[in-house]
Order: C-alpha cells, then structure tokens, then sequence
C-alpha cells in the first residue's frame, strides 16, 4: 500500500472552518474565563474563598481527564477520523452544562451554592476538554506542511480575536438588556446564546475539515510510555512551559479585567469601550505571526518576541487610567493586546511541530496525548491565576457589590498591569530556548516520511 500523501495544502473553506472552531471554544471558555469568577461572587453570592478553592480543585480533575481524553481521541478509529467526532458529539453536550454553569441560585444555602458550583463547573471542565483537546490536535492531522500550519494557527487565532473582542464588547451590555436590571437572569441568557453559538461553530468545523495524517495502526502506547516520550521531546516541554505562563498570566488578568473597571476606574461600561479600543489591534497582530515567522524561521523566538512586547506594553499601563489619562491608556492597551495576538498564534503554532519531532526523536506519535499535556499546562496557569487572585483579594477584604478598601483597589490594579507583564517577560524567557526551526523541521519531516515508506515494503 502506498504513502499517503500529508504534506498537502489546506482548502480556504477548511482554514476557515477550523478558525470557526476557535470562535465556539471562546464563546465558551473566554465567556467563563472572563465572566464566570464576577459571577459567582457578585450574582450567585458565593465566596472568594469558595471559588479560589474551586479553582484550584478543577485543576487536579483537569490533571486526570486532560491526558485521558488525549489518549482516547488518538484511539478513535472513525469515517470521519481520529478527532473531528469528537466536535460533533461533545460540543451540543457541553453546551447544555454551560447554560446550567450560569443558571444562579442566589437563594438557596451557601452549601448547597457551592456544591451546585463545583459540580457544574467541574463537568463543563469536562466537557470543554472533549471538545477542545480534539480541535486543537486536529490542525496537525490536516497537514505536514508546516507553512500551511502556520496559515492554519493564524485563521485561529485571528477568529479567535475577533470573537473575543465581541465578547467582551457585547457582553456586559447583554447583561443588562437581556436581564432587564436582573443579572442573574441576564447571565443565563447570554450563556443560552453562547452555548448554541459554541455548539454551531464546531459542527461547522467537524463538517468542512478533513485528516489526512495518521497514526501507525500498530502503535499501541500506555499512558506511562507516551508520558516518558513526551518528557524526551525538548521542543514540547518548553512549549508546556510556556502555556503554563500563558495560562497563568492571562486568565489571572482577564479574570481581573471586569474588577478593574468596575471598582478602579468606577464604571464597568469602560470594559466594553476597552475591548472596543483593542478588537482591531489584536486581528492585525494575531495576521502578523507569519510574516514574523518568516523573519525568524523559529515559531518559538516569534512567539519570545511577541511576548516581551506584550509584557513591556501592559507594565507601562500601570501609569496611566482610563478615566485620567485615557489617550495612554488606550495606547498601550491596543499595543499590548497587538503583540499578545501575534503570541498566541504563534504559542499554538509550536504544538503540532513539537509532536513530529516527537516522532523523529522516540518513534512514537501521539497527536491528542500531547495537546492534553499542552491543555493541561494552560489550565494548571490558567487555575494558578484566577485562585491566587481570589485569594488574595479575599486576604484584602474583598466584599461585593461595596466600595473596595486601598490594598484591594491596589491588587487589581496591579494585577491588570504590573503583574501579567513581569509575567509575560517571563515567558519571552522561556522561549528562547525553543530551538526547532523551519530547516530542521523539514528535514524531520522527510526522515519521518522515509521511515514511513520503508515500513510500509
């Protein structure tokens, strides 16, 4: 039998639809990202040290099903393919337990609010890892052509901050309009309207993209021996590091983002005038990856670049206000939010190169296995952030729906700005040392592709 062709170009309407992917994960996970901690503490009434701990709980849930749910997609033999079923069958479920995760009970005992809390969130956990560890594996099952999987990360990421500025332009409005004065019936609205839009987008990307790079049907790999080869792949560990910087500095921030407005600046309708402001800057940027690559011919420098940039932007924040100086403000906000959309194309641009030369390096290929361990990397941050904040905020004297005291104002100020900018510098650290450049890639790729064809006489 012979070698099937996987170094192929990808249809626009493909590129496209995997970008529309991204759209439904942030429909889903940005909104809870961004939203879902003012919630719980200002709508449902429940306490920061409540949701601190929740956070931190999820991620040792997240630590057992992330890997599983890996291991499991590269075993899915189907039709359709290894990943793609997975979007059509879990995004309709998980977008059932997101309305639930939002349907508040502000009446009922803090017992009872913080169990119906875990439950729900620890199974839209759950169901967000079923849909979105397949996508993201998917865009390496599309090709081996590592430019056109640099066309297909940027159609990502560029979906990808278009939906996000929506989101946050919309959202805060939405609340109101839809709930007429109560939140806690805006919410659960908002989420029904998310929720189908999430569902749509991955059926959508289940029904116009297609796998083309398999798995060698005689491996058959425990989670033991794809854990030891993960750990021998250079290039992949510096990549985890690097999401679980990413992980950590941008969810604490973007968790932060609504407290800033609202009790910094005073007005949380400046929320929807700031993702206003940096809708633009964020598409250019997150365009720019491939021409930034190009220059580099090393995914991980332009990725190191970017964030030293982000990082510069975001610590020169803390000296200016929206409500004082808002022409700085917003300068350095679409600057930062520029050089942070160029990075995160570039982060996810990394991951499917690392799981070739995890190939070439053990000869053990295991696409689904390792986004989980990436996924699990930026959820681990991702936890880290949001808990220390609420932590933190709690130790200050955080109370709800009240005029904050000094050292609170002073938390969230710097953790809108300060923080995630030494912590983004930080991370322009790490990647320097991801050294898998496009010459040895393509090079990998044709060892690989040799092996293949000797195998297969």
């Amino acid at each position: 039998m012979g070698q099937r062709d996987t170094n192929v170009k990808v249809p626009l309407i493909s590129k496209i639809a995997y970008g529309m992917g991204d759209v439904g994960c942030n429909f889903s996970w940005m909104f809870v990202g961004n939203f879902l901690m003012i919630f719980y503490t200002d709508v449902f009434g429940i306490g920061m040290g409540a949701v601190a701990a929740l956070m931190l709980f999820s991620r040792f849930w997240d630590a057992i099903n992330d890997p599983v749910i890996g291991a499991l997609s590269d075993k899915t033999h189907t039709r359709w393919g290894r990943y793609r079923p997975w979007l059509l069958i879990a995004a309709p479920l998980t977008a059932l337990v997101l309305i639930m995760t939002f349907w508040a009970h502000p009446d009922w005992s803090d017992t009872a609010k913080i169990v119906y809390m875990a439950v729900t969130y620890c199974i839209l956990v759950l169901g967000y890892t079923c849909v979105n560890i397949p996508y993201g594996t998917l865009c390496g099952a599309m090709t081996q052509n590592i430019e056109e999987r640099a066309k297909i990360n940027t159609f990502r990421s560029v979906s990808a901050m278009i939906a996000i500025g929506v989101i946050n332009i919309i959202t805060v409005p939405l609340i109101s309009a839809l709930g007429g004065g109560n939140d806690q019936r805006g919410y659960l609205l908002i989420a029904v309207i998310y929720g189908c839009i999430f569902a749509a987008c991955h059926i959508f990307c289940f029904a116009k993209t297609k796998e083309v790079v398999e798995i060698p049907q005689k491996q058959k790999l425990s989670l033991k021996t794809q854990l030891a080869a993960a750990l021998k792949n250079k290039p992949y560990m510096i990549a985890v590091a690097g999401q679980l910087l990413f992980g950590l500095t941008l969810y604490g921030r973007n968790a932060d983002a609504l407290y800033y407005f609202t009790y910094v600046e005073g007005d949380a309708a400046l929320f929807s005038t700031y993702s206003m402001v940096i809708i633009i800057p964020s598409v250019i940027g997150a365009a720019l990856f491939p021409a930034v690559f190009r220059l580099t011919g090393n995914k991980g420098r332009a990725a190191s670049i970017f964030a030293l940039l982000t990082g510069v932007s975001m610590f020169a924040m803390y000296f200016f206000t929206a409500s004082d100086t808002p022409a700085a403000f917003y300068l350095f906000s679409a600057l930062a939010q520029f050089f942070f959309s160029g990075f995160n194309t570039a982060i996810y641009a990394v991951i499917p190169d690392c799981v070739e030369y995890g190939e070439w390096k053990t000869g053990l290929r295991n696409d689904g296995f390792q986004y989980a361990f990436i996924s699990l990397g930026n959820k681990v941050g991702m936890a880290i952030g949001t808990a220390l904040l609420a932590a933190v905020l709690e130790m200050c004297g955080y109370v709800a729906n009240q005029q904050q005291n000094p050292a609170v104002l002073s938390v969230i100020r710097h953790a809108f700005t300060t923080v995630p900018g030494i912590l983004w510098i930080a991370t322009a650290a790490v990647l320097l040392f991801y050294k898998l450049n496009k010459k040895t890639y393509n090079k990998i790729v044709a060892e690989i592709q040799e092996r293949r064809s000797a195998d297969a006489k």
